[in-house]
Parts: structure tokens; C-alpha cells; sequence
């Protein structure tokens, strides 16, 4: 902070400085008997700083906040019982006290209401001297009940009156300044009020009489206009303030206030300006929950449930150090291969030639078992603990700074956990779930504030503690309506006749805190308003009403750009040219040739190089999940018609619902999940039915389905999987029939036919086939017009000329032809290889 003069503490007469050494005189008050009580802590360097200035000879006062001051007097000790301030304990309280008050089986969803409540009302308690609180419980409890008479506000009722008591039975560690030794000790207090009085040292100040003075802030002078920033959505709002930041340090007037208004804005303007390596001090850091340390905790708890998910053991795994990162990517493989979605169908003995992957299975099973069983705080801690060990992600959590706030946080540090050992709350036996949620909870009211580096360029702080701070310059992001409101909603769920009675703040007191802390910003010398003018959501947002009535006052008109254009060079992508011959093809399916119809590059990237996507273990079932599902009811409905024939019509519906429950355990699909394709089964059932039986009174007959088959050619093996063969008796002649299932719109089936020699799959398995004359078609079964066959009438040409297309594509690629991307038509829609491609890139 500058040492220049500031006339807020330096005016003669009117500064804070001169008020404090006329109190002083006025009462006679020694300064190593004086303590000035700040509104924040980060005041205090600041004051003393001044004070030495001004003051270079002589003794000081104490410069002190409440929470300082009462911790260096020693506090006052506070029992198992009481409100700690500290979510992780406070946690712990709050279910046993609602399960005394007949609330057990709710106390997971009012456990976090009760302890947001009791923290809201714990300053008015500690507001009142102990002696006197029974007499301000009393007056507070009818207070609380006020408008609460509805039965549908039951449980909100019960909630306040629990967080009143626990609030009035509580200690808390400013009661030590209740002590009359403490004004006794002193010959003057001078107080310096925030924006918003806190109840505290109001109390305090009426109790302690004519030895308390108050400073008043001087009138500032006239404020520089500041320069208004209209952006047009978050992202354009960060380059702004960060632009800003910069000017104003290239320009000397450092340190600059950055106000933190919105957090994610302000983590993203904080690694813009971390990019540009300036050095920033940030006050208020952000919340423990949104670190990696965080998520790597969260990460492992998830693991360890007994119904986990393929996907969130593997994600422990790659976090673990124990486990080799190969092992573990072998394992992914295995596991999306076959297509395990849920980690206890998944056995090590599933991969026996690969015994590390093996072992890491069972070691892994191992690990989650230990955190599977229920039992109290401290053994939990300890199993965690153990855990983090074994995996090998303590030492990277120790090593990082945001792991150590975690690991004491938590109490997860050898011996820490002792804290709980005699607190009767944390005998409870805990679920991992119980246990996760309290991790969650303590996590996301912890925060992260980094070290400060030495001679800061920026500092990040809220907008009330730019109180009596001389910042030279100041970059207040975040203006619009919804960030920067005039009248802010007050916090928690009470009603405007309990915030009366029971002297909470109300919006009018909360509206002119705001106001105030406004026009105190608009005194730095040089001001930077910005706000955007759409959210994430593409809603328009207007500027915060007080931005509004200062442009309208002022006049001012938008600030340019702080950015500094620069002018770049075009260099568009060249579409890719590729030869593939160094990769041959030996094995070919109907898929992968109708990509390389479709896309030559398309065919190489995806084919030839082997860059397949990889897919999802977990996911919402979709149209394609139920196209498999299908696939497989109709072959084991087949089936089983074939060795127990069945012409009923009800028999043959009873045996397809027993295929399709089979083949809905095996694929192991949720009831839930599966629900609208499940819904839509009837229907979809009964057409099928409709026409299988004119099929087969025209001499149709199911032979076999989803047949892999292959057939050489040359260098070249086509290979591929046939979703039903049927024979088809007619004339005294019999023709082997290919169908091919679909569930797409029936315009889109009959589409595929119209060009047979455009149509790649009903050839391609055709060629399959050893049948020189067959017949083939595409099955349409769909669920408004039931099932319609579609037949290629001119499958036996199509086929001849695909197998003729294939040899000769196929040569061409060996003798170096370039397989160019084309870039046209529907195929780049949905094509994996786009991001290969880049064809958004490519120059005309």
C-alpha cells in the first residue's frame, strides 16, 4: 500500500489520524492504552502503517478487529455443544439436534438449514452479555414464531426455534470483551464503523460509556469520473478488466483494487492476469470445494461406494499414483470393450494375460472396502487417511498448498482427528454417504486463499473492504443488475416481521450498506466500472441501477476498449492431402467401406489410423442402445420360436416379453433409464408381430441371426455381422433372404433403396453371403406404422459392382491415390474426424 499522503487519515483536523489523537487528548488516554477497534482485519497493517508514519516516535495504539482482539485476550472456551463457526463441527451438532427434536429422518435435507439459520442469529447472541442471554432468548422466541403459524411452515418454524436455542446457549470467543477488566484495562477505545454496524461492537460501545470514541469518516472530495465498460457477455467482461488491470499498471498506479463481485468472473480476469505473471494478493480467495485437491477427495469417495460406476473408479484410479498409469489405461480399455457400465459386474479374473491389470482390480477392491462400513468421525478419518496413503495421494496432497488447507480442514492429518474424540455429537455411525456429505459440506464453507506474494501489483478484495484503504486505481467488474443490485436480498429464510424483531439487518440497512460501499469506491482516483450485457443463458442484462444513475447524472459517455488491437496474419488450414498406402487394409467391413465412400480422409483417419472415439461407460439410454436391445429380443424371440414352435398368437407375444425381460437384465439396464423405449415396447411389439405373420405365409423363415461372417478376397478379408437371415420358400424354390433391422423413420429406410448402387450395406452382406442369387431388404420396425420391409429388388448388380469398387478402390489406395477430405455434404454433420480435418479451418 502506498505511504503517500491520504486525506482520508492525514487531513489535518478531519483525518482519522487527528481524530484518533484528539480522543485520545480529550480522555487523557495513554496510546499503550488505547485500542482502535477496525471494522475488518485486513485494516490493521494498513493503520499501523499510517500510524508510524505520522507518528514515527512514541508509543502506538492497538489497532485490532473483534475477532483479533478476543482471541488475544484468549477468548473465552467454548463447549462441545456450542456454534464453532466451522462447518465440519457445526455439522456434526446439527443432526443430533434435530433428531432431539423429533426431526431424525429429515435431518439430511435441515441439517445445512439449521446450521445457515443459527449462524445468522449467533451475532445477535453474542451481541448480548452472557448473563443477559436467557432474558434475550425469552424476547427472541416469539420473535421467531412470528408468521410461522401455517402448518405448510412447520418444519421452517421448528428449524428457527432450534437455531435460536443452539444461538442462546452457545459461548463464543468475543465474549471475553463482555469481561469488565477489559474497558478497566484501557483508558480509550476508538472505534471506526464499517458500512454496515455490527451488533457487537454496538453493544459493546453502549456498555463501555464515555470511554468508547467513534471516528467519523471525512467528507471525501468531489470523485473522479469513472470510466464505464458496457461488455457484451462474461468472457468479453474478463478481457476488459483484465486489459484495465494492465493499463493501469503499465501507467505506476499500483497496487490496483480488483473487487471481487462474482466469483467465477473473478477467477477467470485472476488467471488472465496470472498469465501475464503480474503479482496479485488475493483476500478473498475462493471456495475450498472448486479445488483440484477437493475433487480429488470427492473423486475417491465416489469410488468407494458399493453401487460405483465403472467411470468413477477410473477416474480414482488416473489419480492415484499407486496405480501405473498403463495398467490403469489397459483397464479402461477392458472395461469399454466390454461395455461394463457398473464396476462390481467388472472381476479381476476378467483379464487373466494381463495380471497387472488383474492386480490393480484387486488392490482396488481392496481400498474401497475399507471406506464401505459405517462407523463414527474419528474412524472414518483414520480409514480415509489410511486410504490416501495407500494409493499414493498423500504426499501430492501435502505437496500442494490448496491439499494442505484440505487435509486440515478435515482433520485428516495424523492426530488431528482427536478434535472430535470427545465431542458426544461425533460418536454417531456415519454412512459413507452421511460421511461424503459432511466432507461436501465442510469443503464448500471452507475457503482457499493462496500466499501473498511480495510487493503486490493487484489486490483482490470485496467491495466493503475498500473501506479506508487508498487504492490508487480500481477495477470494479461485475456492475449489472444481478451482481450489483441496489437493494440486495437478505440472507436466510426469514420473514421481514422476524428480521424486525429480532434486529437482523433488513434490506432497507442492507440497501444503504451497498449504497455506501458504492459511493466509497467511486473516491479512488481512478475508476474502472464494467458489466456485461447478456448471460451464459443469452438473457439481455441491464447495468446495476446504480451505474444507471450515475450515467444519467454525469453524462458520461461508454469508455473505449481497453484492449490493444493487434493485427494478425491469415493462415487458414490447407485441406488435408493424405496417401494411405504405408497402412494396408486386410480387414474390411460394410462400415468402414462406406466411410471411405463417404470421406476418403474420413476412411483414413478413422480406419487407416485407427483414431476411434472412445465411448461412454455411463450415459442416458438412447436410440441406439434400443436398436441393440431389439437386435438381440428378436434373435432370442427367434430362437426360441424355432425349437418350440408357436402359432397362437398370445403364446408367440408371451415368449417375445420373455426375451425381451432377458435380454433387458443381461444388458443390465435400469428400469428408470430404460422407461421410454420401454413404454413404447408394446406397440412396437405388436407391429412386428402383424408382420411376421403374412412373412411367413409367404414362405418366409428365420434361419439365423447376428451371423459374423467373412469372405476373402484376394489380399483383402470382407468382414461382417448380418442381422437375420431367413430362407424364403416359394414356387418349389428356396432364396436366402438378408435383413437388416432398422428403427429409423420409414422415409429414411425407403430412401436407402431408391439408388442400389449408392446403398453400401445391403450389398456389402450380400457379398457375404455364398449364395450367388439371394434377396435382401431392410426391416423398418418402427412404432407408429409397425414393421415394413423394404426390399433392394437389384441386389444381385449392386452387390457385383460394390465387390468390383472395393478391389479397385482398395488397389488405388495401395498405389498412393490421396485420400483428400471433402468436406461436403450431411457426412461432416456428425463426422468423428472433423476435429482431424479442420475442415472450419480450411482456406477457399
Amino acid at each position: 500500500m502506498p505511504s503517500s499522503f491520504d486525506p482520508l487519515w492525514h487531513a489535518p483536523g478531519t483525518g482519522l489520524l487527528a481524530q484518533m489523537r484528539a480522543a485520545m487528548a480529550q480522555r487523557q488516554a495513554h496510546p499503550a492504552r488505547t485500542v482502535v477497534l477496525l471494522p475488518y482485519a485486513q485494516l490493521m497493517p494498513l493503520a499501523q502503517r499510517f500510524w508510524a508514519q505520522a507518528a514515527p516516535d512514541g508509543f502506538a495504539p492497538r489497532f485490532e478487529s473483534t475477532l483479533n482482539w478476543s482471541h488475544g485476550l484468549g477468548g473465552v472456551a467454548v463447549g462441545a455443544h456450542d456454534l464453532r463457526f466451522d462447518t465440519a463441527m457445526d455439522m456434526l451438532q446439527a443432526p443430533v439436534l434435530l433428531e432431539s427434536a423429533g426431526l431424525g429422518a429429515q435431518r439430511e435435507a435441515l441439517s445445512a438449514r439449521l446450521v445457515e439459520a443459527a449462524h445468522q442469529l449467533a451475532p445477535l447472541a453474542a451481541a448480548v452479555p452472557p448473563a443477559q442471554r436467557a432474558d434475550w432468548a425469552v424476547q427472541a422466541r416469539n420473535a421467531v414464531a412470528l408468521g410461522m403459524e401455517a402448518p405448510v411452515l412447520a418444519l421452517e418454524c421448528v428449524v428457527a426455534r432450534i437455531a435460536l436455542e443452539w444461538a442462546a446457549a452457545s459461548a463464543y470467543a468475543t465474549d471475553v470483551l463482555w469481561s469488565p477488566s477489559v474497558p478497566a484495562a484501557l483508558d480509550c477505545i476508538i472505534v471506526l464503523d464499517g458500512f454496515q454496524t455490527e451488533p457487537l461492537v454496538e453493544a459493546l460501545c453502549r456498555s463501555w460509556g464515555d470511554k468508547v470514541a467513534r471516528l467519523t469518516r471525512p467528507e471525501p472530495p468531489a470523485p473522479a469520473m469513472p470510466a464505464l465498460h458496457a461488455a457484451s457477455d462474461s468472457e468479453d467482461e474478463a478481457l476488459r478488466a483484465a486489459a484495465c488491470v494492465l493499463r493501469h499498471i503499465e501507467a505506476g498506479r499500483t497496487p490496483v483494487a480488483l473487487v471481487a463481485t462474482d466469483r467465477l468472473l473473478t477467477r477467470r480476469i485472476r488467471a488472465m492476469l496470472a498469465a501475464q505473471n503480474v503479482r496479485i494478493r488475493d483476500e478473498t480467495g475462493w471456495k475450498l470445494s472448486t479445488t483440484r485437491a477437493a475433487a480429488q477427495m470427492v473423486v475417491t469417495l465416489r469410488a468407494a461406494r458399493w453401487d460405483a460406476s465403472s467411470d468413477a473408479v477410473l477416474d480414482w484410479l488416473k489419480n492415484a499414483p499407486a496405480f501405473r498409469p498403463r495398467t490403469v489405461q489397459a483397464l479402461e480399455k477392458a472395461l469399454r470393450k466390454a461395455a461394463v457400465q457398473s464396476w462390481s459386474a467388472w472381476s479381476p479374473e476378467a483379464t487373466p494375460r494381463q495380471p497387472a491389470v488383474s492386480d490393480a482390480v484387486r488392490l482396488a477392491n481392496q481400498l474401497r472396502a475399507t471406506l464401505q462400513a459405517s462407523r463414527p468421525l474419528v474412524q472414518w478419518l483414520a480409514a480415509v487417511r489410511a486410504l490416501l496413503q495407500a494409493s499414493g495421494q498423500w504426499p501430492v496432497l501435502v505437496a500442494d498448498a490448496a491439499g494442505a488447507k484440505l487435509l486440515a480442514a478435515l482433520r485428516l492429518e495424523e492426530g488431528a482427528e482427536a478434535e472430535f474424540a470427545h465431542l458426544p455429537q461425533a460418536a454417531r455411525r456415519l454412512r459413507l454417504a452421511e460421511f461424503s456429505g459432511w466432507v461436501g459440506d465442510a469443503l464448500e464453507a471452507a475457503s482457499y486463499v493462496p500466499d501473498h506474494p511480495q510487493d503486490e501489483q493487484v489486490v483482490v478484495l470485496p467491495l466493503s473492504q475498500l473501506l479506508a484503504r487508498p487504492f490508487p486505481a480500481l477495477v470494479l467488474p461485475g456492475c449489472d443488475e444481478v451482481r450489483l443490485a441496489v437493494s440486495p436480498e437478505p440472507p436466510g429464510a426469514w420473514t421481514a416481521s422476524q428480521r424486525e424483531a429480532l434486529g437482523l439487518p433488513s434490506r432497507a440497512v442492507l440497501e444503504a450498506a451497498s449504497r455506501a460501499a458504492w459511493a466509497n469506491a467511486l473516491q479512488t482516483p481512478h475508476t474502472d466500472v464494467l458489466w456485461r450485457q447478456s448471460d451464459a443463458s443469452g438473457e439481455t442484462l441491464l447495468a446495476s441501477p446504480l451505474v444507471q444513475a450515475l450515467w444519467a447524472e454525469s453524462a458520461l459517455a461508454p469508455a473505449d476498449d481497453p484492449r490493444v488491437p493487434r493485427s494478425l496474419a491469415p493462415q487458414p488450414s490447407l485441406r488435408p492431402l493424405p496417401v494411405g498406402a504405408a497402412l494396408p487394409v486386410q480387414r474390411l467391413s460394410a462400415s468402414a467401406y462406406e466411410d471411405l465412400r463417404r470421406c476418403p480422409y474420413r476412411f483414413f483417419g478413422l480406419r487407416q489410423l485407427g483414431l476411434q472415439e472412445s465411448q461412454e461407460l455411463t450415459g442416458e439410454v438412447d436410440k441406439r442402445d434400443f436398436g441393440t436391445w431389439l437386435h438381440a429380443v428378436l434373435k432370442t424371440f427367434h430362437e426360441a420360436l424355432n425349437m418350440a414352435p408357436a402359432q397362437n398368437i398370445s403364446a408367440r407375444v408371451a415368449m417375445i416379453n420373455v426375451a425381451a425381460e432377458q435380454v433387458t437384465r443381461d444388458m443390465h439396464l435400469e428400469p428408470g433409464e430404460f422407461l421410454p423405449f420401454a413404454s413404447a415396447w408394446p406397440r412396437v411389439r405388436d407391429g412386428y408381430l402383424a408382420w411376421l405373420a403374412p412373412h411367413e405365409a409367404a414362405g418366409g423363415r428365420f434361419e439365423q441371426a447376428e451371423s459374423a461372417l467373412q469372405l476373402p478376397l484376394g489380399p483383402l478379408t470382407l468382414i461382417g455381422t448380418i442381422d437375420r437371415v431367413d430362407q424364403v420358400h416359394a414356387d418349389g424354390s428356396t432364396t436366402a433372404l438378408v435383413i437388416d433391422y432398422k428403427t429409423e423413420n420409414a422415409l429414411a429406410t425407403q430412401k436407402r433403396i431408391k439408388q442400389p448402387l449408392e446403398d453400401t450395406q445391403l450389398a456389402f452382406y450380400a457379398a457375404l453371403l455364398p449364395q450367388d442369387t439371394l434377396r435382401a431388404a431392410y426391416l423398418n420396425v418402427g412404432e407408429k406404422d409397425g414393421s415394413q420391409l423394404f426390399e433392394q429388388t437389384e441386389v444381385v448388380e449392386a452387390r457385383d459392382a460394390l465387390v468390383h469398387g472395393i478391389l479397385d478402390d482398395m488397389q488405388r489406395i495401395a498405389d498412393g491415390a490421396v485420400l483428400a477430405a471433402l468436406g461436403e455434404g450431411a457426412a461432416c454433420t456428425f463426422c468423428a474426424a472433423r476435429g482431424l480435418c479442420r475442415k472450419d479451418w480450411w482456406s477457399d
